[in-house]
């Protein structure tokens, strides 16, 4: 078996050999080096496993590179899974190992390979799980499965009038608009628009975007990508000064209603860390929770888990200060840090 690094052109084995493996993921899929490429300008690697012209595993990482928050590879960055993909779990270590060495070479700090799987010899991090909900053949049978007091915040929102609309990159607009603002309140750097706009050309057959409205204004939204059977929510917001009339829930009971009509059998809610508000709203759709394994290469033997996220202490200030920005400064100044964030 050699582990042989793959050209754009030779993407189409690549691609094939995902979508028929068990374990396959979207995020396996070669496009995301592209995409990625293309929006943010970050420089990746790509192996495979091949033995007789036969691909038997996959591995695809992204550089993130600044002189803030550092110089490591990742796979695979912004989403929850992506890490490498083999016939066998040898194979898996074969990719890992090989990329380790690679990476080492161009003295990078650490690998950070996220999984949904432990693997051996790694540290790894715990701190993150996702939910999924495997998903009824109809929606009345879905309905009949929630509490009664789960119908009734989902009636909610109806009597105050609000309205779907489903849709692709026409409603990439009123997305936006409610996903930025909301990020800001979060005190998080935002992703550009050129970003899922990339994604919702690249998969135009299995994407989704979905807009509540309230008095033809939009105040939640969605941005759905679906794969081998499960369709999974990445993005999804609302303005939080119309948490009264719970838009929240109009939101994901139409999202769901939307897996059912389209014949997704998994609906994946996304990560959120056990126990936190997410997570109890999450779990109140009948989700079953799903460990996140975050398993890490460190070039100093010494050195500590990253740890570039908000519940980190030393970027408190900085996110309370970020919820004080103007909008549209938020949202010109957040794509150039975001990108760097994993």
């Amino acid at each position: 078996m050699d582990i042989i690094s793959i050209e754009k052109q030779e993407t189409g084995a690549w691609d094939e050999y995902v979508r028929k493996s068990p374990l396959g993921g979207i995020y396996h899929l070669s496009c995301w080096v592209t995409i990625i490429k293309n929006v943010f300008g970050h420089n990746s690697i790509q192996i495979a496993a091949v033995e007789n012209g036969e691909i038997l595993g996959v591995l695809q990482l992204i550089r993130l590179k600044s002189p803030l928050f550092g110089d490591f590879f990742i796979s695979m960055p912004y989403f929850n899974y992506g890490g490498a993909l083999g016939n066998t779990p040898e194979i898996e270590n074969s990719l890992m190992e090989h990329a380790n060495i690679m990476c080492n070479k161009l003295n990078v700090s650490h690998i950070e390979y996220r999984d949904s799987q432990q693997r051996d010899n790694l540290p790894v991090k715990h701190d993150k799980i996702t939910m999924l909900l495997e998903l009824p053949d109809n929606e009345e049978m879905l309905w009949k499965s929630f509490s009664s007091k789960l119908r009734a915040q989902i009636k909610r929102p109806l009597k105050e009038g609000v309205q779907t609309i489903v849709g692709g990159i026409e409603l990439l607009g009123d997305f936006y608009s409610v996903f930025s603002k909301n990020m800001r309140d979060l005190g998080t750097p935002v992703y550009p628009i050129s970003f899922f706009r990339e994604i919702i050309s690249t998969f135009a057959q299995n994407s989704h975007i979905i807009v509540i409205q309230h008095q033809k204004q939009p105040i939640a939204a969605a941005f759905l990508i679906g794969f081998n059977g499960t369709l999974e929510i990445p993005w999804a917001s609302s303005l939080k000064e119309y948490n009264h009339i719970s838009a929240n829930m109009a939101l994901y009971w139409d999202t769901l209603r939307l897996a059912i009509t389209h014949g997704y059998h998994t609906f994946d809610f996304g990560r959120c860390s056990r126990d936190s508000g997410t997570y109890k709203f999450k779990r109140q759709w009948g989700a079953s929770e799903k460990q996140l394994y975050w398993h890490y290469w460190l070039k100093a033997d010494n050195e500590s888990l990253p740890a570039l996220n908000p519940n980190n202490p030393k970027y408190r200030l900085a996110i309370q200060l970020w919820q004080k920005l103007p909008l549209k400064i938020a949202n010109f100044i957040g794509p150039k840090i975001v990108k760097y964030l994993p």
